[in-house]
């Protein structure tokens, strides 16, 4: 930040906006406290009106302040992404000496190349691959040779990325002078801002050599240039991007070293103070095995003497080795003569090549059976077999069930059949579901039913029978009235017993018949019309109908909840 910006300038506009901030706050705290003693509604707007006023007088001083961020945000929201942890080419140089076109000939960046100087104002990353591996290629805008305090914010990006990045350095030097500056100050700046290239990888790439060479430099120059290379730090490459001379060599040479650099620092930084390699690298290595000959021996390459003896095959040569072409050829050509495979099959008997074999036989695989050792095997397991059976082995009787298994057989049988009962049950009250729903109250028991369930949960059903008999007797009709009770209507009746039989009244008649048995034949019949009735309710159900007779039409939509303003106060029914 201290690089691109003024630090000073930076951290004086976020102090005037955090001042703003603490002054808002208390300005807020403090009409907050006025308002709760307002005395009406009146008081209170005018009470957070001044509030309001107030802080729009203390936004209205961070004018300067919050444009220059806004300036700051904008410039650094352009900056480009760059990874600093990948193989990275540093470009660098005066303005105008070929660093834009090196990046667009190695990189499928489109960066604007002009014959003036200053066309890069900001950092283009392109990005390339060699070896399989990516690598990125930053240009950066041309550096005057000035003290770094009159240096703009166009230069100071390029020495932010020489000084922070770890890359590759390739520094460019026109030494046609086509681009406005003598050779002298081009040295002169490669001397300036050498510090920055400290534990870096730096070549000194002489551009546009298809006008000027180093080896037409004047003997000063040249001079100046041996004293720059002569620490052995710096590599001197030479290209020309008008004619792509040299690029291709230029892009290779420093992307190989700057690999080998990488690899090194990764070897040492993996060692530990007794050279043994160490973490990550331990790791990897410990993965990794190269066979090397036992005792250090050296041993030579082997070559039968058959092999040297052998004789070229020569085409012309009447006594040569007779091929398979050959045959093919003497016997029709290609698709006349078939290749007979069988004939270097080594069989004890020359006569069993050409034997059938079938794959398959008697519903056997004739590979299974193919076995050296297989007729002794077969003996040895026969005469086990008979052992066996001599023994008696294959005669044991069948072991004989006892009590206890038998019972517990006798007990999954009816574990078994009571779940099929429990089953068919449930099946049949799911298919008959869709009928009225008869209350349990009303559903009709027989006194037999109910002796044999307490009779086989071990229950006396004497006293149980004896009461439900008592409680059956239905009163009869009589073709005449009580005269008590004609009496009792006009006096207040002092007999309990006619004030119950006087409130229970008659009971409801039961039908003669059953109306769902009415006008059916026999079980079938019955069966089929559940099966038809059951059909028919599936509408009723799917449209959700209370019945055969409801046919309500809901609105699709309700009027009270699309009518009206959705004012504040009424989205949540809305």
């Amino acid at each position: 930040m201290n690089t691109l910006y003024d630090a000073d300038h930076f951290r004086i506009a976020l102090g005037q906006v955090s001042t703003a901030k603490h002054l808002i706050e208390t300005v807020s705290r403090d009409y907050v406290r006025l308002i709760k003693y307002a005395q009406s509604l009146f008081q209170c707007k005018q009470l957070k009106r001044a509030a309001l006023g107030r802080m729009a007088t203390i936004c209205k001083r961070l004018k300067d302040p919050l444009v220059y961020l806004e300036q700051v945000r904008q410039h650094l929201g352009r900056l480009p992404s760059i990874d600093p942890n990948t193989r990275t080419l540093l470009i660098c140089g005066y303005p105008n000496v070929g660093k834009s076109s090196f990046l667009r000939s190695i990189t499928r960046a489109d960066v604007d190349v002009q014959p003036y100087a200053f066309t890069t104002k900001s950092l283009f990353v392109g990005h390339f691959d060699y070896k399989y591996l990516r690598f990125q290629a930053i240009d950066t805008p041309g550096i005057l040779d000035h003290p770094l305090e009159e240096m703009n914010t166009i230069e100071m990006q390029s020495i932010t990325a020489i000084a922070h990045l770890r890359s590759a350095v390739m520094y460019f030097m026109d030494l046609s002078e086509q681009c406005g500056y003598s050779v002298g100050d081009q040295i002169k700046l490669f001397h300036s801002i050498k510090p920055l290239f400290a534990n870096k990888i730096v070549f000194l790439v002489v551009n546009k050599i298809d006008v000027r060479r180093p080896e037409d430099l004047e003997p000063e120059y040249q001079q100046e240039l041996q004293n720059v290379l002569k620490s052995g730090d710096v590599e001197l490459l030479q290209l020309s991007c008008t004619t792509t001379e040299g690029v291709t060599a230029v892009k290779n040479a420093a992307c190989d070293k700057l690999l080998a650099e990488r690899v090194a620092q990764k070897l040492k930084s993996g060692t530990n103070n007794a050279g043994t390699p160490g973490g990550r690298l331990g790791d990897v290595l410990a993965r990794i095995h190269v066979a090397q000959p036992m005792g250090g021996v050296q041993r030579e390459t082997f070559i039968p003497e058959a092999v040297k003896t052998l004789k070229k095959y020569d085409k012309d040569d009447p006594n040569r080795r007779r091929l398979e072409r050959d045959l093919e050829e003497e016997n029709g050509g290609a698709g006349v003569y078939n290749i007979d495979l069988k004939k270097t099959y080594d069989l004890a008997d020359d006569e069993w090549k050409h034997d059938k074999i079938p794959e398959v036989w008697n519903g056997k695989n004739i590979y299974d059976f193919v076995d050296p050792e297989i007729e002794a095997k077969l003996a040895a397991l026969e005469e086990e077999e008979e052992k066996l059976e001599a023994d008696g082995y294959y005669e044991s009787d069948h072991s004989v069930e006892d009590v206890e298994d038998a019972d517990t057989r006798m007990k999954a049988d009816l574990i078994r059949e009571k779940r099929t009962l429990m089953r068919n049950d449930a099946k049949m009250r799911k298919s008959l579901k869709n009928r009225a729903q008869i209350p349990r109250s009303a559903k009709a028991k027989k006194l037999s039913q109910m002796s044999d369930a307490l009779d086989a949960a071990g229950y006396d059903v004497d006293a149980a029978s004896s009461r439900a008999r008592s409680h059956s007797q239905v009163r009869g009709r009589t073709t005449t009235r009580d005269v008590d009770m004609d009496d009792a209507m006009d006096v207040d009746m002092s007999d309990p017993r006619q004030a119950i039989a006087k409130a229970k009244g008659r009971l409801r008649s039961q039908a003669a018949t059953d109306r769902r048995n009415d006008g059916v034949v026999d079980e079938l019949a019955r069966t089929k019309a559940e099966r038809l009735a059951k059909l028919g309710q599936k509408k009723m159900n799917r449209m959700a109908r209370a019945g055969e007779a409801d046919r309500h039409t809901t609105a699709s939509l309700p009027k009270h909840l699309f009518t009206g303003k959705r004012t504040i106060g009424k989205t949540q029914r809305r």
